[in-house]
């Protein structure tokens, strides 16, 4: 089957907070693609509302099967059914694994700029949050991360319980390799810390990369790992709620259970059969979008390169998210507030991403190749007329 990506229904003046935030203009913001979820997806929603009643479900064990069947197929992963966890989201992951390691007042370390539920979750759980920033270089006029391992290191205090990875890297675009991951391990290992790997970006690696759940690095990383996993953003049905964890240490994984109880609700019946669809029958949808992505990525690089003077961007390796430098493109001021403005182009604000971010922007390049289009002529222009 084809798909035709170039085509999206209408979302403005719908539910869609995408649409809405910011009225009239293009919204090329939120990790929140533009295109219609695999057919599989539709008819198991369609089936599933057809039956008329919607009491309390619990997981398919259809699910967990294919869950553990495509770790083995794509990473020789084998985790056994109680190991999976199942959430209603990630974020909410995010905060229960500040709540579940260490103690009120110990200390979360992440990397920035990151997805900003990083940055507020150890808050939220009575924890002290530490950040260290990426190390970002210039490779062909371009922009381009990788961690610094000593600046790591030292920003660690003694009661860093916590370190919590973005992988693939939201908003750098990062798939990190083995190298890179084998020395983060051997860091957390030395220091003694528990980490939780964020990789619900995982399906989304571009020019045929692989990626590398940080789990599989070793049985010891193995047993001090939290990963967070999801069909949301691949499939584009973030707005169902379904998630899980995958925990193979059983103390830890009781931890993280007993802080979920109470205040964690189970994902829903319409989320969990989406995602058995999804992983069962949606491998071709999935790749012909990262075909149609990876055409959309290099056609905004190119874009930035040849008509944004002054702007930098990432070529990333993952996601649908371009992570852009502004901060020599002669702008006063904060360069989202300057395109939702002048532009009329509605980005993610790089400040809200941590340290590292002023002066940057996000944008989504999940979305039909006109409207793409269409944004960076309306931020050609407004850059024009600002020079």
């Amino acid at each position: 089957m084809s798909y035709d990506f170039d085509r999206s229904p209408a979302r403005r003046n719908t539910d869609s907070l995408k649409w809405q935030r910011y009225g009239e203009a293009l919204p090329l913001w939120v990790a929140d693609m533009d295109f219609v979820s695999p057919e599989p997806v539709l008819a198991a929603l369609r089936e599933r509302v057809a039956h008329g009643v919607f009491g309390y479900g619990a997981p398919p064990e259809e699910l967990t099967e294919a869950i553990q069947a495509r770790l083995v197929d794509l990473y020789r992963w084998t985790v056994t059914p109680e190991q999976i966890v199942y959430l209603p989201g990630l974020v909410c992951g995010l905060n229960v694994v500040c709540r579940a390691i260490g103690e009120p007042g110990d200390a979360v370390l992440v990397q920035t700029p990151v997805y900003p539920p990083f940055l507020s979750a150890p808050e939220h759980q009575g924890r002290q949050l530490l950040t260290v920033q990426l190390n970002a270089e210039t490779r062909d006029g371009r922009l381009y991360y990788t961690s610094k391992d000593a600046a790591f290191a030292a920003t660690l205090t003694p009661r860093t319980r916590l370190f919590m990875l973005c992988h693939p890297h939201n908003p750098v675009g990062r798939a990190f390799g083995v190298a890179e991951l084998t020395r983060l391990a051997e860091l957390c290992e030395r220091h003694d810390l528990t980490v939780c790997s964020d990789e619900i970006h995982c399906d989304l690696l571009l020019d045929g990369r692989k990626h590398v759940p940080f789990a599989t690095l070793s049985p010891e990383i193995a047993q001090r790992c939290i990963t967070l996993m999801a069909p949301s953003k691949t499939f584009n049905i973030a707005g169902l709620g379904a998630s899980f964890a995958i925990i193979q240490n059983p103390k830890l994984r009781q931890r993280f259970k007993q802080a979920m109880r109470g205040i964690v609700p189970d994902a829903n019946i319409l989320s969990l059969n989406a995602a058995l669809a999804a992983y069962r029958h949606g491998g071709d949808w999935l790749r012909e979008l990262l075909v149609y992505l990876s055409a959309n990525r290099d056609y905004v690089v190119d874009y930035v390169a040849r008509h944004l003077p002054g702007v930098r961007a990432t070529v990333p390796e993952a996601t649908y998210l371009l992570w852009l430098d502004c901060r020599e493109a002669g702008l006063s001021g904060n360069p989202h507030q300057f395109f939702l403005k002048h532009a009329g182009v509605a980005l993610n604000d790089g400040t809200t991403f941590g340290a590292g971010g002023e002066g940057f922007v996000r944008l989504n390049f999940g979305c039909p190749r006109a409207t793409l289009a269409g944004g960076l002529e309306r931020m050609r222009a407004a850059l024009a007329k600002n020079s």
